[in-house]
């Protein structure tokens, strides 16, 4: 960067502090102000990992309180922004249009295509079509820009990079030996169920009962992560030193590297632990993303909707399946470092 330049991150989202924090740690001259919105472990997670952040807005479990929760919390940045150069976010229209309120440039980071496959969403077509206000959007190549295409994005403002956003923070990922002393057991598999009230999910019953009951009864023991919202009750009913739910905020790169695999509903869990090289199974009750999808198809994660099926994978893993094997994340690091310095730079002219 030519001179002193500063800019705004906003995370909304339990990965968005590592995500950032891999992304700016490279980035040193650039200068940060930092906002949070109060979301499940977001605000934790941003304070683990260093940020110094003001909390701006909170999410809700009530559906609808949660769709008024956006244009409100999209109103307070815009009235109130930190003074900078350019906003750095992701999977975030509030920041975008904010920035865009104030005539800030901004720079998204999205790899979330699913409108260009699930018809009739109106709020996540909405979602995407604000995000693609963004002044320039971040990709990965798998990613279908015609989607961004066809939500008014001009493609020249589009750029993509080889990899998964997960490669980001995956790359200078550093296991902790001694993570597994606050667990009640040395060895275990993660569990995360699907986020089955998300306007992008079909109608679905969760998998989660008969997963933990085929893993525990396989011998396993399991780290179960709720999402906050009356799936709490799946885990009752189990020994506690058998399938241990956390009181507090764990690092989700930790729980995945000294884990056998990773079982999640959704798709972020599973991306970061398959980039790291880890096993990683996706019971998402939907068509994938396209990033999901190619790692599918590139036989890094299973994705399966069959409970019997997902048990027996994971009891034919074998310990040469989980070693930790980072150089192709730092390589996508990289690239996406030098893409970033170059907008950030481009932007605050």
């Amino acid at each position: 960067m030519t001179r002193s330049t500063t800019a705004w991150v906003d995370l909304v989202s339990p990965s968005h502090p590592f995500l950032f924090e891999g992304l700016l740690s490279s980035l040193p001259d650039l200068r940060v102000k930092t906002t949070v919105r109060e979301k499940t472990e977001t605000v934790s997670l941003a304070d683990e990992v260093g940020f110094d952040f003001e909390v701006r807005g909170r999410d809700f479990d009530d559906p609808t309180l949660r769709k008024l929760g956006i244009p409100l919390r999209t109103a307070q940045l815009a009235a109130r922004p930190p003074a900078a150069d350019v906003s750095l976010s992701s999977r975030n229209a509030m920041c975008v249009l904010a920035s865009k309120a104030r005539g800030m440039p901004s720079i998204h980071f999205t790899d979330n295509d699913i409108t260009a496959y699930v018809d009739g969403l109106w709020a996540e077509e909405l979602y995407n079509w604000l995000e693609a206000r963004a002044t320039y959007t971040v990709v990965p190549d798998a990613f279908e820009t015609a989607e961004l295409e066809k939500h008014g994005a001009d493609l020249d403002s589009v750029f993509t990079y080889s990899g998964y956003k997960e490669d980001i923070y995956v790359a200078d990922f550093d296991p902790d030996a001694s993570f597994t002393d606050r667990l009640p057991f040395e060895q275990y598999v993660v569990v995360r169920p699907e986020a089955l009230d998300a306007a992008y999910v079909d109608e679905a019953e969760s998998l989660v009962p008969a997963i933990l009951d085929g893993v525990t009864d396989a011998g396993y023991n399991v780290v179960y992560l709720p999402r906050g919202r009356g799936d709490r009750k799946y885990a009752e009913g189990f020994d506690p030193e058998r399938v241990h739910v956390p009181t507090s905020a764990y690092d989700g790169l930790q729980l995945a590297a000294h884990s056998r695999c990773v079982l999640t509903g959704s798709g972020t869990m599973a991306r970061e632990a398959a980039c790291m090289g880890k096993p990683a199974v996706s019971f998402f009750p939907n068509t994938l993303l396209s990033v999901d999808q190619q790692m599918v198809d590139e036989g890094r994660i299973l994705h399966s909707r069959d409970p019997e099926r997902i048990v027996d994978y994971v009891a034919g893993l074998d310990a040469d399946d989980a070693r930790l094997d980072r150089s192709r994340s730092q390589r996508v690091r990289d690239e996406v470092v030098s893409l970033t310095d170059q907008l950030v730079e481009h932007a605050a002219k």
